[in-house]
């Protein structure tokens, strides 16, 4: 059966090549992030063989994985080719701490069933339709994997969402975030087992509104709302988002900015298990489980 085309859910490619160069130096919120996601791995008694850093930009959080986990064969994957142009400066020349692939959900370059642990840090919300996107990750993991991943909550930014509603009520300027129980019923209706989600808050301060919007920008935080206006900001817009953010800072401590972070662990089920993908109910099973019958001549 053929899978719909669905181009909502590719990552926006184009926003991450342009900022490729410099993304490392204003990834410190995302590789804080990917710290405390591999801390959910503390206490379980598993060690996958073969992982998917799904979304890996650069390629920070693949040596973090090969750290931790380095007996196992680690993939990057990302779809920006300036981006994995700059991880490539990080696996290593002559002994390879991981390989590189270009792709994105949900059609991901992989065999099913070929990955123990799919980690994916703060890059499954670019995906507009988190379904589609689950379900590319499912197809990858063999039964028994982990899906590990983190996405931004529903109040994060919040304090650009006020800015730039008192700039323009109408204007859908800052990209809709998930929470966790919406979370919650996405893993479980795409087929995952036993899923376990949790929250934590970070804060940053800057001295002037203008680093939070440079920020951004370097991290290739992009709004996909299918109602956001189309176009760049203007340059009086801007001045008026500044003037907005300015009037929400404190004197003595500067501008601050709310991330919630949710995380959530969730394991590949069985073979049989039906899963969803663009509205569809899809089963798969090995050729092998399948019984033949056989008629006597």
């Amino acid at each position: 059966m053929s899978r719909p085309a669905n181009r909502a859910s590719a990552f926006p490619r184009q926003a991450f090549d342009r900022v490729a160069s410099r993304y490392d130096d204003h990834a410190a919120l995302i590789n804080e992030v990917g710290k405390r996601l591999l801390e959910r791995l503390d206490g379980l008694n598993f060690t996958p063989t073969r992982i998917l850093d799904l979304g890996c930009a650069t390629g920070y959080q693949c040596l973090a994985l090969h750290e931790r986990f380095p007996h196992a064969g680690i993939i990057g994957l990302d779809p920006s080719g300036p981006m994995l142009a700059q991880a490539r400066r990080k696996r290593g020349r002559w002994r390879r701490r991981f390989e590189l692939v270009a792709g994105a959900l949900p059609h991901l370059p992989l065999a099913a069933d070929s990955i123990d642990l799919v980690y994916a840090n703060l890059s499954l919300h670019h995906c507009q339709e988190i379904a589609a996107a689950l379900a590319g990750t499912r197809r990858v993991l063999r039964p028994g994997g982990l899906l590990l991943l983190s996405v931004p909550g529903m109040d994060t930014l919040k304090e650009l969402r006020l800015a730039w509603h008192r700039v323009d009520p109408e204007a859908l300027r800052v990209m809709p975030f998930t929470d966790a129980q919406r979370l919650g019923t996405a893993l479980t209706q795409a087929g995952f087992a036993e899923p376990v989600i949790d929250t934590d808050w970070l804060q940053n301060r800057f001295p002037h509104p203008r680093l939070l919007l440079e920020m951004l920008q370097g991290m290739g935080f992009v709004n996909q709302h299918p109602q956001r206006p189309r176009g760049l900001m203007t340059a009086r817009q801007v001045d008026k988002l500044l003037r907005a953010l300015s009037d929400q800072a404190d004197a003595e401590n500067g501008i601050g900015v709310s991330w919630e972070a949710v995380y959530a662990s969730a394991w590949a089920p069985e073979h049989g298990q039906p899963l969803r993908f663009g509205g569809i109910d899809e089963v798969s099973i090995p050729i092998d489980r399948i019984p033949v019958r056989r008629r006597d001549p």
